[in-house]
Parts: structure tokens; sequence; C-alpha cells
């Protein structure tokens, strides 16, 4: 049977919620007009009628963060170091091994928005689908965020990973994650009222603050989660290679068979 392959990244898009405003990308689309006369100077005495149809090439400026669109998270973007003390590695230092393994699938789309997933909660969860984690299986939480992409309650939907959720994958040899939401931690305007509450800190980005303790990948923004069973498949997630950044974006893939 060949393979079959899924993508679980969602597009680069300009013009939707899918980040903080300020923090969207931006793309700018030049057309095979104005790419003809980007090319005609590079090639002395060349002229428009001397092109099939008059057109040079279709390119795109694009503006944008590493954390925009579906993207792998280093450890360097958690915190200055990990695992006790070691400097935290940046995305060109991650190793490949860890981008290409199992996969399974938690289905936490039953929880309410801002709910942060604790270690029960993932122990249950992988119980109901009878999967025993191995070293490097990367483990794909799939929220109520999914199928918001773009839409103006994107940015405040889903569940989040917590500390003791993060830790208890870690402690297992996990070292890459994925969420569909936009973070793996609960969407900031949830924490913010919790933290508005009990002036507890420790509860803001206690998902990546993990990473402190094992230094760990995750990947954020994925799609099409829905469409995926919990276990029988490969992930593909290898980073663009940025010198000393602290994400890369990803082209994620689930492979079957």
């Amino acid at each position: 049977m060949p393979r079959r392959f899924v993508d679980i990244s969602a597009p680069l898009q300009a013009g939707i919620a899918s980040d903080p405003p300020g923090s969207e990308p931006k793309i700018e689309y030049i057309g095979h007009e104005e790419g003809l006369e980007r090319l005609l100077p590079h090639f002395p005495g060349l002229t428009a009628d001397d092109l099939p149809d008059r057109c040079g090439w279709a390119i795109e400026k694009v503006a944008l963060t590493t954390h925009n669109g579906t993207h792998l998270d280093a450890p360097w973007h958690f915190h200055p170091t990990m695992s006790g003390g070691e400097r935290a590695w940046t995305i060109d230092e991650i190793p490949l091994d860890w981008c290409y393994a199992r996969g399974v699938k938690l289905d936490f789309r039953n929880l309410p928005d801002g709910h942060v997933v604790s270690a029960t909660e993932v122990r249950e969860e992988l119980e109901r689908i009878n999967h025993e984690l191995r070293p490097l299986d990367i483990v794909l939480i799939n929220t109520r965020a999914g199928l918001r992409y773009g839409q103006d309650d994107y940015l405040r939907s889903g569940c989040g990973m917590g500390r003791e959720a993060t830790l208890f994958l870690l402690e297992r040899g996990i070292r890459v994650t994925g969420t569909d939401a936009w973070s793996w931690d609960a969407p900031f305007v949830h924490t913010a009222r919790r933290y508005a509450e009990t002036r507890d800190a420790s509860i803001i980005w206690e998902g990546h603050k993990a990473g402190r303790e094992i230094g760990y990948c995750h990947i954020e923004k994925l799609h099409n989660l829905e469409n995926l069973p919990a276990t029988g498949f490969e992930v593909i997630c290898f980073p663009v290679k940025i010198e000393r950044a602290s994400a890369g974006w990803t082209r994620a893939v689930a492979v079957f068979g």
C-alpha cells in the first residue's frame, strides 16, 4: 500500500487573525507583469516581446517572525538555559532525529477554552487510546482551537498544556510536542485573568518554562489534527535552519504506511 501524507500545517496567510495585533505576517504578491520589469535589467537588450506571453516571474515579499505560521519552537525561545543549566539550544542545533518519529494524538477538544491540562488528564487520554509512550514519540495535542484558525476568536481558543503535563511527557523521553492552538500554553487572555486573581507568576508560560528542567521543542499552529487517528502514523517536522534563532517554520506532515 502506498504511503499517504496528511498536511498538518496551517497556511501562512496575511489579513487573518493568526497572531496578536502587530505580529501578523505581511505578504506582498508581485505578479508576472511587475516581475517582467525586474527581470529585463538582468539581460541587456532583452525586450518583453522576446519572452513567452510577455511574462516575467511571480514572487512574494514576506515580512514575518519565526513564530508566524506553523513553526517549531527551540528551547532558546523558552529560556536562556535548559535541562538544569545547559545553554538552551537554538533551532539550528536541534537534532534532526527529534523531528521525524512516531506520532500520537491526544484529543482534548472537549476541554474548555483556557483550561490547563494536567498530567492526570494526559495519562487518562493515553489510557483511553491504549498507547504507551516511547522516547522520541511526537505528541500532538488536538484542541478546540484547531478549527478556529484565522477566526476572530482563535487567539483565545483551546486548552493549554501546564507544567506538570509537559514534564509528564518529557520525563518519558518525549522531545517534540505540538498543538493546533496559537500557543503550547493556555491562551494568554485566560492566564491573565487567573494571574489577576492569584498574583501567582508561576502560571505564566508554565508549559514553555518546563524546558528549563528538560530541554524540548514544540510545534505551534498545527492544522487538520481532527482528521488524524490517535496512532498509526509518523510525523515529519524539520525546521528551517536559521542561525541562532528561537524557532523555525516547518511544513509538518503526518505520514501513514
